[in-house]
């Protein structure tokens, strides 16, 4: 299977914009090129079920952030103080700057 391109990185904030989390806020812990998939820090909490182990002795119920397809996820703008889209400016020495479509603000410092 081919890696997919997303337009999020690990490290951005962003905005949910659909699905049961819908408007929360969060830094993107995990990128999954093969599956089109991102991990949002307090989105999309799922319960999982561990046995115990020499490690986790007690085991028991945890619960952790899941997948969420990238196309359900926006940028979010610190000085728009919303969800944008972002385009690309390609500098003179070859670098691809991600910057809000809106403002101006660059994504990548």
């Amino acid at each position: 299977m081919s890696k997919l391109k997303i337009h999020v990185r690990k490290g951005d904030m962003v905005q949910v914009i659909t699905g049961k989390d819908a408007g929360k806020k969060g830094k993107i812990l995990s990128v999954d090129l093969d599956k089109g998939r991102v991990i949002v820090e307090g989105a999309n909490i799922a319960k999982r079920h561990t046995r115990p182990t020499k490690g986790k002795p007690q085991g028991g119920i945890v619960e952790q952030e899941a997948g969420i397809a990238s196309s359900n996820v926006m940028i979010y703008c610190s000085r728009c103080k919303e969800p944008v889209r972002i385009s690309k400016k390609i500098l003179a020495d070859g670098k691809k700057l991600r910057i809000c479509n809106q403002c101006g603000e660059e994504f990548d410092k």
